[in-house]
Order: structure tokens, then C-alpha cells, then sequence
């Protein structure tokens, strides 16, 4: 139950992901703007992941930072309401980028340490698919307003209302572990499985018997990078797209409101798909999917230059995206709980925010500069290099 609040809130920024960079446009904005607007935004949230993930740990309280951030939103969706000026909507939406991450860390620790390190990936999958059914819900409410002809600033306070709603069941439903100690568990028996390994290895070698086996080992500067370019290049594709449905393939808001719910319909069904992925499978999992993505954009780049019915084919690609990003992120953030000691949890989400703040500046720079079909080149090639990087990390 204590998840309800955060359905709400993913409600409204599903909602929110496809009505900002259609706004910023009616605002007078341009591509570059809408870059300019997120870079700026995630690049704020970087030293704010750092901290909220520090503090959070060093408090040993997660509580009141989520309801800080639930309810921070919600003014600063409000203030949104009163401002008609790019730069001004700008700069609140860069302050409303720090505010809501102080959420992240906290729900990261409390499902690690409310649940063994088996239930890891159960329980982050079930979170994450219960929210991104509220997600969903927020990009059929944005279906629905488009097609109905509400304005702007209600969509703004609907979405005010909607965090509003979710800081109130948060203070009833959210409460902090009683004891915090899972994640030091199984930091302990990483080390000692890998020194265990290890010995034989090298028993071996002393022996001199043949060996197969490498030393065991994990690092996670390699593993960071494949976040930080998986990110860049996700970054990059999904920044400017929603103007390449409304521009390119001239279809109304409403419709483009309807593909993304197709995309989050496809990311709920690999959430609960990814439940039922044994620990083991994990790595080879996570490199399978970083190069299905890569292909998945080449495909999408082919089509759409030939014509081959762009808008059911660009619908069923977003499904297949969303489907192998639930995947691709149940799994990444289980191996980043194992490898992230306790104090710098924040660090997953700044290898993100770094990627993401980079790749929604150079997207949609490059699709105003030398087309959407280049940009798209550019983010397989990206999730090729990631799929590269994951393949030294496993």
C-alpha cells in the first residue's frame, strides 16, 4: 500500500513527459529549447542525487524526503500556471528537476532493505510496474484532455493536484525501515563469495592444473559507463520525439499522447515479466536487450524513410522499447544496489541523469540541425557502444 502515492505522482509526470515539450513549442520554443530545458534540468539533478542519497543514508531517514519532494512538485506545477515566458518556464522546470529527485534514493533503499536480496528484483519489478501503470493512466489522461480541448494551465493544476494527492497518502502509507542492514549483507557476501572463488582459482594455478576460470571480480566504473551511455543514447532518441510526431508525421497531440501509452502498455507487461528473471541470467539479459534496442532504432530509421505505414510501425517499435526497458532497468538497478555501497546510493541516478542531461541536448540539436533520421542513426550507434561496454563489464 505504501506505493500509492507514487502511482499518483507517476500519473501526473506521465502526463507531464509528452505535455512539456508540446508546450514549450506553444510558448514559442524551439527544438534546441526543449534540449536546452531538459540538459539543464537533469544536469541540476545530479549534484541533488548525490545528495538526497547521502543524506538519506546518513539520516537513516527516507520518509521525509519523499514527502519533500511529493510536495515541492506540487507548488512549483502550480507556479507554472502564472509564468508565459520560455525562460521563466525554464528555470522552474530546472528547480522542479531537484526537488523531485529527492524521492529516488530513498524508494531505491526502502525496497532493498524492506525486502532479501532474492526479492530484489520481484519487488523493484512490481514497483515499477505498478507506477508505470499510473504512468500510463497519466498519458491517457492527456489523450483524453487533448481531445477534449482542455488548456494548458489545467492540465498544470491537474497535475499539482495529482502530487498533491500523493504526499497526502504518503504521510499515512510511507514509513521507514526498522532496521537497515540488507544491503551491508549482501555487500559482505559479494566479498566473500568473490575471495572464496578467488582461492580456488589461484589454488589451482599453484597446483598446476589447467585452468578455465578467471578471477572473479565486478567493477563497476565499467558498469557505470554502460548506464551512462544507455542513458545518453535513450536520451537522445526520446527528447525530441514527441515534436517528430507532431512535426514530421503530422499527427495531433491526442495521437501522440495514444503511441506513448502503447509504449508504457509495453514497459507494465516487461515489468512483470522481469519478476520471473532468475539473478543469474541478469548480465546476459542486460547486454540482449541494449543491443535490441540499437537494432530496434535502425528499424524504425528504415521504415520510416521508406514509408512503410511510419505511424503503426513507429507505435509497435515504442511497445518493444518499453517492454526491453522495463527489463533493462529492474535488472541494472538489482546489480547497482549489489555494487553501490551504502552512503553513495545516489550515484545510480547521477550515471543517468549525466547521460540523459547530455543526450536531451545533442538530440534534439541534431534533429534540428541535420534531421531526425541522423539523430536516430546516432542513438543505435550509442546503444551499440553501451551493448560493447556491458559485454566487459559481464
Amino acid at each position: 500500500m505504501w506505493r500509492l502515492g507514487f502511482f499518483f505522482h507517476e500519473t501526473a509526470f506521465g502526463l507531464l513527459s509528452v505535455f512539456v515539450p508540446l508546450y514549450v513549442v506553444t510558448l514559442g520554443g524551439t527544438l534546441v529549447d526543449i534540449g536546452i530545458m531538459a540538459s539543464i534540468a537533469l544536469f541540476a539533478a545530479i549534484p541533488s542525487s548525490l545528495f538526497w542519497g547521502y543524506v538519506c543514508d546518513r539520516t537513516r531517514r527516507y520518509r521525509r524526503y519523499i514527502l519533500l519532494s511529493f510536495i515541492s512538485v506540487a507548488v512549483l506545477l502550480y507556479l507554472f500556471t502564472l509564468t508565459a515566458s520560455v525562460h521563466m518556464f525554464i528555470a522552474l522546470y530546472a528547480v522542479m528537476s531537484v526537488l523531485h529527485v529527492a524521492h529516488e534514493a530513498p524508494k531505491n533503499v526502502l525496497i532493498a532493505e524492506h525486502y532479501s536480496r532474492e526479492e530484489w528484483e520481484k519487488s523493484y519489478a512490481f514497483y515499477e510496474g505498478f507506477t508505470e501503470i499510473g504512468w500510463l493512466l497519466g498519458l491517457l489522461l492527456g489523450f483524453l484532455v487533448s481531445a477534449l480541448g482542455f488548456n494548458s494551465n489545467f492540465v498544470l493544476f491537474l497535475c499539482s493536484g495529482l502530487n498533491l494527492l500523493a504526499f497526502v497518502f504518503s504521510v499515512f502509507l510511507v514509513a521507514d525501515p526498522l532496521l537497515i542492514f540488507e544491503r551491508r549483507l549482501v555487500s559482505i557476501e559479494k566479498k566473500i563469495d568473490h575471495a572464496s572463488q578467488n582461492a580456488w582459482v589461484a589454488s589451482k594455478v599453484l597446483a598446476g592444473l589447467p585452468l578455465r576460470e578467471k578471477l572473479k571480480g565486478e567493477n563497476f566504473r565499467v558498469f557505470g559507463a554502460g548506464l551512462l551511455l544507455f542513458a545518453l543514447a535513450s536520451s537522445m532518441f526520446f527528447t525530441p520525439l514527441p515534436i517528430f510526431f507532431s512535426q514530421q508525421l503530422a499527427l495531433p497531440a491526442s495521437m501522440v499522447f495514444m503511441i506513448y501509452m502503447l509504449n508504457s502498455s509495453g514497459a507494465v507487461a516487461g515489468y512483470f515479466v522481469s519478476a520471473r528473471t532468475k539473478r543469474a541470467e541478469e548480465k546476459t539479459r542486460v547486454r540482449q536487450i541494449v543491443l535490441f534496442r540499437s537494432v530496434l532504432i535502425l528499424l524504425l530509421t528504415v521504415l520510416v524513410q521508406l514509408a512503410v505505414y511510419p505511424t503503426i510501425t513507429a507505435a509497435a517499435i515504442l511497445i518493444l522499447m518499453g517492454f526491453a526497458y522495463a527489463l533493462y532497468y529492474v535488472f541494472t538497478l538489482s546489480l547497482s544496489m549489489e555494487l553501490i555501497p551504502a552512503g553513495k546510493t545516489g550515484v545510480f541516478d547521477v550515471l543517468v541523469n549525466i547521460g540523459g542531461a547530455c543526450g536531451s541536448f545533442i538530440g534534439p540539436l541534431l534533429a534540428q540541425t541535420l534531421g531526425f533520421l541522423f539523430q536516430f542513426v546516432a542513438a543505435s550507434v550509442l546503444f551499440f557502444a553501451a551493448y560493447i561496454i556491458f559485454r566487459i563489464f559481464s
